[in-house]
């Protein structure tokens, strides 16, 4: 009871100090609805500050609870972490978010001063003798406490981090254990800074419209558009962003040019520039497992492991070569079946790594009469939303109203409030789905505010979805593409999960599991997302409001399958790269392009397939948070595989006894028990890899 006195008088003084110097929103009581951010007050200029006020409160918090005098109890020591470093956590929830979808030159050298001190700042704490103790003796005494599995859970969840964080080292390794960090939240955040400015950097402008020939019309309309705000009237442009390189590299009848526009993208960070991240990941790579060893790990992978679900690399390297298998067969069957089609056609070429979204594409229209083209007016990106929204209503009975009352951080972003079926306030979620300079590559979910509990008080959770998908042009609407759904559904899939939570501990709540469970409950939404029943709730045309046609929901079931050997190999390319460079016991000495090289031998990789993220641009695991974890999400492909399953045998794929059952066990347990028990619970047993072997006809 003391250190929570003592926590809430700092908070109080803190916002006291704030009102008498120079007002910073991100310090004071936000009077908005639901404490959601005041974004038209947050200026760049109140992040630095906003940051060193709140570390100075946090290690205050820290103080208390460590140099309490009354013997350590759960309340005064665990729930007090748990609970501290409250305005901390807000202040770069905010900053991360901006980071990440308004980036400028101002937050840029923001994040270079910050994050290394941030990673002081923390590694302090852990380091922190007095408070490791405290844990130490809960823990060692665990089982006279009387704890909750969720209470267990938590305290276990702190022993091991204080351990992982360093707590054990002596003190020159301490030193040597937070340089290490420091360097890499320093190196991280320079190699996601360059593949930005790479991605930003390339244009490819076209003035002759012959160039043109084989594009929808969706794309060319946004090449114009991109050339206006670009500054190049008349002429069109291309950019190595998704929604752009993709539909070219896909219809552009211009071998030359899908070659210049492929390169250019799978050559990033590779240009012997100033934007080169070759040796900054060979830095990367070596420096874990530096800090691997030091904790008494063989490997960053072993380190990262031992808190997953696959528990060692062992494990991983067995899934990944076990679907390898079949995969790259699969996909070499493919290529045979592209070059007939060269051949068929006159080509005298060999098929090349800028031909095979072009040919694949040509194949599945021959095979399946199917042109993706066809399906996109039936995507226009409102009425998906409203599908996904009226999916999670059938699923689980909750709504989501739009709100004009709520300040945005950009007008492309909308806010929606979200309810149970009787009204009770669940949460916020923002979406952000439109690509800009300022926004990083890729589609992520995230929390300004997680949900927990204070007090018996519930904290409701604040979450935004984000996207880079294709955006309207002219007077037409944003008509996305078939993947760009799967990718709302997925993203939305890991918003449920941050909404639905209903933990007591903010450290377990929603997203805070294992990184291999966390992409099963965002996967697990990609099948409903074209699964026919949902398909005609949601696929009308936008300009008649027609509903998709049965014969396209057929042919879109009946091409589920295809080019899945490329999809597959690709993909598990990058995982098997990832464990790579993870696994190493030794520093590497070659030059990245060498092991990387060396890495794609081994497995076989074929010189038409690159990995789906070559090292020198793959964000998840230099820049983000899936090192020795990029596996997690065919991993998780098990189990959502499996569990979808289990509502297509129940004939319904709305099934609400199952629906309940997941909402319970799975999207509101959080990481408050064992991942696998929390599956078993919802499905009655461990999954097995034959649904995910059918459903990507690999079996």
């Amino acid at each position: 009871m003391k250190v929570k006195i003592m926590i809430t008088l700092l908070t109080t003084l803190l916002l006291a100090s704030c009102s008498n110097e120079i007002k910073n929103p991100l310090l004071s009581k936000w009077d908005t609805p639901f404490e959601t951010p005041p974004f038209d007050e947050i200026k760049e200029e109140h992040y630095l500050p906003a940051f060193y006020k709140s570390m100075e409160l946090h290690n205050a918090e820290i103080s208390a609870i460590a140099n309490n005098t009354d013997a350590p109890t759960f309340e005064n020591t665990i729930v007090a972490l748990d609970n501290s470093g409250e305005m901390l956590k807000r202040v770069n929830r905010i900053f991360s978010g901006m980071n990440g979808a308004m980036s400028n030159d101002e937050t840029k050298a923001i994040s270079k001063e910050i994050y290394p001190k941030l990673s002081q700042h923390y590694d302090n704490i852990n380091m922190n003798a007095n408070l490791f103790a405290k844990v130490k003796t809960l823990y060692n005494k665990r089982d006279e406490l009387s704890l909750n599995k969720e209470q267990n859970t938590v305290l276990a969840n702190y022993y091991k981090d204080f351990i992982r964080g360093g707590a054990n080292l002596n003190a020159e390794d301490k030193i040597k254990f937070s340089e290490i960090n420091g360097k890499l939240s320093s190196l991280s955040l320079q190699f996601g800074e360059n593949v930005l400015k790479e991605t930003n950097n390339f244009e490819l402008v076209i003035d002759n419209k012959d160039d043109l020939a084989g594009l929808p019309e969706s794309a060319i309309a946004n090449a114009a558009e991109t050339a206006i705000n670009k500054g190049y009237d008349g002429k069109w442009v291309f950019t190595i962003s998704k929604p752009s390189l993709i539909p070219f590299i896909q219809y552009a009848k211009n071998r030359e040019l899908r070659k210049k526009i492929y390169t250019a993208y799978f050559m990033k960070g590779d240009n012997n520039n100033e934007l080169d991240n070759k040796k900054n990941l060979v830095e990367i790579a070596n420096l874990r497992l530096e800090r691997a060893n030091l904790l008494g790990y063989k490997s960053h992978a072993e380190y990262v492991l031992d808190e997953q679900m696959a528990k060692n690399p062992t494990n991983v390297y067995m899934l990944l070569e076990k679907v390898w298998t079949p995969a790259i067969a699969r996909a070499k069957e493919e290529r045979a079946e592209m070059q007939k089609l060269i051949q068929k056609e006159g080509g005298k070429f060999k098929l090349d790594l800028w031909d095979w979204w072009y040919y694949a594409e040509k194949v599945k229209k021959e095979k399946y009469n199917f042109d993706e083209n066809e399906v996109r007016p039936y995507f226009e990106v409102n009425n998906v939303i409203k599908g996904v929204f009226g999916l999670a209503t059938k699923l689980f009975g909750i709504t989501f109203e739009e709100r004009s009352d709520i300040q945005k951080y950009h007008p492309d972003v909308k806010v929606f409030e979200v309810k149970e079926a009787d009204g009770k306030h669940i949460g916020i979620l923002y979406t952000d789905y439109f690509p800009r300079e300022s926004k990083r590559s890729g589609a992520w979910m995230d929390a300004f505010r997680k949900q927990y509990k204070r007090d018996g008080k519930m904290i409701t959770p604040i979450i935004y979805n984000v996207g880079n998908f294709s955006k309207p042009t002219g007077d037409k609407p944003a008509l996305i593409s078939l993947d760009e759904v799967q990718t709302l559904f997925h993203e939305f899939g890991h918003a449920l999960h941050g909404m639905l939570s209903n933990c007591t501990y903010e450290s377990v709540s929603g997203t805070s599991t294992p990184r291999d469970f966390v992409e099963f409950p965002s996967q697990v939404m990609e099948n409903w997302a074209l699964h026919p029943e949902v398909l005609k709730t949601y696929a009308k045309h936008y300009k008649t409001g027609e509903v998709i046609p049965t014969e396209l929901v057929e042919k879109i079931k009946n091409s589920s399958k295809f080019n899945q050997g490329f999809a597959t190999t690709e993909y598990l390319a990058a995982s098997f790269l990832d464990m790579d460079w993870h696994t190493i016991t030794e520093p590497v000495t070659d030059d990245a392009i060498t092991f990387e090289n060396n890495s794609m031998n081994k497995i076989g990789l074929i010189k038409e397939i690159k990995p789906r993220y070559r090292s020198t641009y793959f964000n998840h695991i230099f820049s983000g948070e899936y090192s020795a974890g990029y596996y997690s999400y065919i991993w998780s492909e098990v189990l959502d595989a499996d569990a979808f399953a289990a509502f297509e045998k129940t004939g319904d794929v709305y099934n609400q006894e199952l629906a309940s059952k997941y909402r319970k066990y799975i999207l509101s347990a959080g990481g408050t028990e064992d991942a696998m028990e929390l599956y078993k619970k919802f499905r009655g047993s461990e999954p097995g890899i034959e649904p995910l072997l059918e459903r990507r006809g690999l079996n």
